[in-house]
């Protein structure tokens, strides 16, 4: 059944947009990684088993998506973890250090939910965390063309939309140190977004377009 899903998965996105991904082959294709990306429409819970033909990898989804009927099926067949991204989910925290500890990888939006601009908002702790903790490489990923409104409208005029996927350099958080937690997170969950930033057009950067690292980390690469 899972084959058919992602089959039938790569199908609907073909049909519906011109899907370019870039630099994938800077995804380990072993071992357990985090995947952090922005996120700016519903179908981006989906984009990654466009690409990715394993079952290793699962994906949080606020839990609200659990009451649509063909959200809640894509979640068995794909790996979706139904959160509520609102409250502490102590049991959903609980199970995603599990996987992770029996070498399964993550893909994640630090944010927590759509960006209803498309640009980035101020991402959340709990992917640095895990991240930190189970020492898993942190691999950013830009996602473009996948607002709600740009698709829905192409698809009503025919048109499919011109959605990229890129890939960015992997990297490794320190430990979670024992003192000034919340400060070590918070700068955790800065570098991982500034990465996210630093390989989106300008348009889509957001809240970190004037971060002090992500203008470090675009002087490097340009």
């Amino acid at each position: 059944m899972r084959k058919f899903v992602r089959r039938l998965v790569i199908s609907i996105l073909n049909l519906i947009g011109d899907i370019d991904v870039i630099d994938v082959e800077k995804v380990p294709d072993h071992g357990g990684f985090v995947i952090a990306t922005n996120h700016i429409g519903i179908i981006d819970i989906a984009m990654f088993h466009y690409q990715f033909d394993r079952y290793d990898m699962f994906i949080p989804v606020a839990e609200k998506w659990e009451k649509i009927w063909w959200i809640r099926w894509l979640g068995k067949n794909l790996n979706f973890l139904f959160v509520d991204r609102f409250n502490p989910d102590l049991k959903a925290l609980r199970k995603m250090i599990g996987l992770m500890e029996t070498g399964n990888s993550l893909v994640i939006a630090p944010e927590g939910t759509r960006s209803r601009t498309g640009a980035l908002i101020a991402g959340k702790p709990g992917v640095s965390y895990l991240a930190a903790r189970s020492g898993f490489p942190v691999i950013p990923v830009a996602i473009t063309g996948t607002e709600d409104k740009v698709i829905l409208g192409n698809v009503k005029r025919f048109r499919k939309s011109k959605i990229t996927l890129t890939v960015g350099s992997p990297f490794t958080l320190p430990p979670i140190p024992k003192e000034n937690r919340d400060a070590a997170l918070q700068q955790y969950t800065d570098e991982i977004m500034c990465q996210i930033a630093a390989i989106l057009p300008e348009r889509y950067r957001g809240v970190y377009a004037e971060h002090p690292r992500l203008k470090e980390l675009l002087r490097v690469t340009s």
